[in-house]
């Protein structure tokens, strides 16, 4: 099975075919699984372009911290220079594709190293989502009353076979991307980005 992290998401399904996909081996997993590193991709995926030090305010990191890191995840392909932006000294970045896909082997993989870096960046990925719906939560207040009846924080309980929980998972899959080609155009008044958490997992009763 693989794991695709698209656009801002660090957990989606895709198939072989979604374009603009950076499909990680061993060495770009390493390259990838660091908590910096993953906001700062995250950060230039929802934000478009930034500069090490615009980045560094955003998230509350030094800007040497920030510039290290963005190096390095230049050297594992994972930005790139923002050519239209680059008319000052400082250097701009964006992000190099829209996703990445994850493939569940590497969380097998013969080196430790490479297993380790999977786990990371899997720990990562829910501490992202809890963190996301978390701060929500907490600042639900501040958004307006069709904002708050519009969000959802459901769960469920299904007793599934994993032939039909892979059913369920490429359905919900199949509904939410079909809501890109409705996406209303920049600047449409009300419309906001809107983050869209999926978790599908076994758990015992006991």
């Amino acid at each position: 099975m693989q794991r695709t992290l698209c656009n801002d998401t660090f957990a989606c399904v895709a198939d072989n075919d979604t374009p603009n996909i950076h499909v990680l081996d061993a060495r770009s997993l390493r390259g990838l699984a660091h908590p910096l590193r993953m906001q700062l991709l995250t950060a230039l995926r929802r934000g478009g372009p930034a500069t090490a030090s615009q980045l560094a305010q955003k998230l509350g990191e030094s800007s040497g911290a920030t510039s290290y890191h963005l190096r390095q995840l230049a050297a594992y392909g994972f930005v790139e220079d923002a050519p239209e932006r680059g008319k000052g000294r400082e250097r701009w970045w964006r992000a190099a594709h829209q996703g990445v896909r994850f493939d569940e082997a590497l969380l097998k993989d013969p080196d430790p190293a490479v297993r380790g870096a999977a786990a990371l960046f899997m720990h990562e990925v829910a501490t992202v989502h809890a963190q996301e719906l978390s701060t929500f939560v907490g600042t639900a207040h501040d958004w307006p009353e069709e904002w708050s009846t519009a969000s959802d924080m459901s769960d469920w309980t299904l007793r599934l076979t994993p032939e039909l929980a892979r059913e369920l998972n490429a359905r919900m899959h199949e509904l939410v991307e079909s809501y890109r080609t409705r996406t209303p155009e920049e600047g449409t008044a009300r419309a906001e980005q809107v983050r869209v958490h999926m978790h599908l997992f076994p758990t015992r009763t006991d």
